[in-house]
C-alpha cells in the first residue's frame, strides 16, 4: 500500500504488511510505537530516528530495524520516500531485539519495491506469499552498519551529549566534561561507560560520524564538514570516519542513486 497509515492495517491477518510513504523535507513523526516489528527502508532521502536509547541515521538505500514496542520518532532531513514492512514478531525470531541500521542488498531492495504494491490481504499461497517469505529469509542475513550513537538516560548527561551532537568537535576532552560535571576523571569515566556502553573518546568520534551523515547526504563537501567540526584537515576527518565505519565519508556522499520505485 502506498501513502497509507499502517495503524489501519496492523490487525490484517497476514504475517507481513508493506506500506510506502512520501515525506516532505522537515516532516517529523513524533514518538510512537508499533505492535509489529518494522523494517524502515529509505528508498530515497535521509532520516534521523531517535529512541530513548539513542539516535540512528538512516541514509538512502539503507534501512532501520525497529523491534515491536520500541518508541521512536522519525525526522525527514530532506524529501524522503520510504518502503517499510511490518512483521509479526513470531516470524522474525532470529532478528535482534534492539534497533539496528542495516545494509540493503539488491535482492532485498527489489523485494521491498515489489511488496509495496501488494494488497493488504495478499494470497499467502501465491507469488505474493513467496515474496514475503523470501523477504523474511533475506532480512535475517543483512549486515549491521555502525550508524548510531547511544544516548544516556541520566538527564544532565543526556542534555550535554545532545548538545555535543549538535556541534561536535575533536577538541573537547574528558577533562573538560569532568570539570563541567564537577566529577573526578575516574567517577565520570565509570558513569559515562555505564550510560553509553562505550568510552568517552569513542563516543565523541561516533558523534562526529552521526552528525556528519546528514550533511554528506545534503551535498556538503568533506572539506567543509571537517573544517566546521574543527579538524585540522579533511584527511584527519576521513581517517576518523573510516576508523568508525570502515569506509570513507564519500561512501555516504550525496548521489543520484536508484529511483525509489
Amino acid at each position: 500500500m502506498r501513502n497509507a497509515n499502517v495503524d489501519d492495517y496492523e490487525a490484517t491477518p497476514r504475517p507481513i504488511i508493506s506500506v510506502g510513504n512520501d515525506y516532505a523535507p522537515g516532516v517529523a513523526r513524533g514518538s510512537h510505537q508499533h505492535r509489529r516489528n518494522q523494517l524502515l527502508y529509505g528508498a530515497s532521502g535521509l532520516m534521523i530516528v531517535t529512541t530513548p536509547q539513542g539516535r540512528w541515521v538512516v541514509p538512502p538505500q539503507r534501512a532501520l530495524w525497529i523491534p515491536a514496542g520500541v518508541y521512536h520518532d522519525v525526522y525527514a532531513v530532506g524529501p524522503v520516500t520510504t518502503r517499510s514492512i511490518f512483521l509479526e514478531p513470531a516470524v522474525t525470531r532470529k532478528l535482534p531485539d534492539e534497533c539496528r541500521v542495516l545494509g540493503i542488498t539488491p535482492l532485498v531492495r527489489a523485494l521491498l519495491l515489489e511488496a509495496v504494491d501488494l494488497p493488504a490481504k495478499y494470497d499467502v499461497h501465491a507469488r505474493a506469499g513467496l515474496i514475503m517469505r523470501l523477504l523474511i529469509a533475506e532480512i535475517e542475513q543483512l549486515p549491521t552498519l555502525p550508524l548510531n550513537i547511544s544516548l544516556p538516560t541520566a538527564p544532565k548527561l543526556a542534555a550535554r551529549c545532545r548538545a555535543f551532537l549538535d556541534k561536535p568537535t575533536p577538541h573537547e576532552t574528558i577533562d573538560d566534561w569532568c570539570a563541567e560535571f564537577n566529577m573526578s576523571r575516574r567517577s565520570f569515566t565509570r558513569l559515562f561507560r555505564e550510560q553509553t556502553d562505550t568510552s568517552f573518546a569513542a563516543w565523541c568520534r561516533q558523534a562526529c560520524v552521526v552528525a556528519a551523515l546528514p550533511r554528506l547526504a545534503a551535498g556538503d563537501s568533506i572539506t567543509t564538514i571537517a573544517l566546521d567540526f574543527g579538524y585540522a584537515n579533511p584527511s584527519a576527518f576521513t581517517q576518523m570516519f573510516r576508523s568508525q565505519t570502515g569506509v570513507a565519508p564519500s561512501a555516504y556522499a550525496a548521489g543520484p542513486g536508484p529511483a525509489p520505485g
